[in-house]
């Protein structure tokens, strides 16, 4: 069970963005029109992650249009895993959310999301391989090879998250602080943080969601250069588990 807390405060949406000109403005009014709807105060962190198309000028165009919104640029070096670690150094909330900026995450998702963190858990999970979860359109060898990659961390780290590899998950801000630093240039990151939230003693809940291919754009995500960095990431963790005698758990 999760632990009596205060309130949160402020949910930080953490979206990294690089050449999503095209997908931007509907994701961003989206999630700016639901969370209105439903009274959570937020912020919406994008991160220009050197895009060469206009995806800045975009963010400087709805600045005046979602007040919450908060355009940050990566200067470098580049990659997911970079601008993401760009993005919750620039929060202002005590919770987030990483979100990705084709509107393939479902925006009700991430309002359970902020509930469960207000009844005290450190951490929120989602699944699309749960019962209620769903996906839409999903490429056939990438989900063959997720799932894979997904029952590999499984059986590693014994634990029920069948879907660690999906960046849309949601944080307290004092398991970011206590995960860092990360070392997760790339899309490894989405494993990074909740293997270490998870092996560092956070209590943590998984829910069903649902997932739909983006309509925009190109995916980022390059399945044959990320193999051995989520092995690297996943061997980094597990050997903490096993061999740091709780000297990074949560106290």
């Amino acid at each position: 069970m999760p632990d009596t807390r205060s309130p949160l405060t402020l949910f930080s949406i953490v979206i990294p963005a690089r050449d999503e000109e095209a997908s931007l403005p509907a994701t961003l009014r989206d999630l700016h029109a639901t969370f209105t709807a439903e009274n959570i105060p937020h912020e919406i962190v994008v991160v220009d992650d050197g895009s060469r198309d206009q995806t800045w000028a975009v963010l400087e165009g709805l600045r005046a249009e979602i007040p919450m919104l908060v355009p940050v640029r990566n200067s470098g070096p580049h990659g997911f895993g970079h601008a993401v670690v760009c993005g919750l150094d620039h929060m202002h909330g005590d919770a987030c959310a990483i979100m990705m900026a084709d509107a393939s995450d479902a925006t009700g998702d991430a309002v359970k999301y902020w509930r469960l963190l207000n009844e005290g858990w450190d951490c929120v999970f989602g699944s699309r391989f749960i019962k209620g979860g769903r996906v839409v359109d999903y490429p056939r060898l990438k989900l063959f090879i997720n799932r894979l990659a997904n029952f590999f961390i499984r059986i590693l780290f014994n634990i029920p998250l069948n879907d660690t590899t999906n960046a849309f998950k949601a944080y307290r801000r004092t398991v970011i602080d206590g995960c860092r630093p990360f070392l997760s240039p790339h899309f490894n990151l989405t494993v990074e943080i909740p293997l270490k939230a998870i092996v560092r003693g956070y209590s943590w809940t998984v829910i069903p969601i649902s997932w739909q291919n983006r309509q925009h754009g190109v995916a980022k995500l390059k399945i044959k250069e990320m193999g051995s960095r989520y092995f690297f990431i996943c061997a980094y963790v597990w050997l903490e588990k096993c061999f740091s005698r709780g000297d990074y758990r949560r106290k």
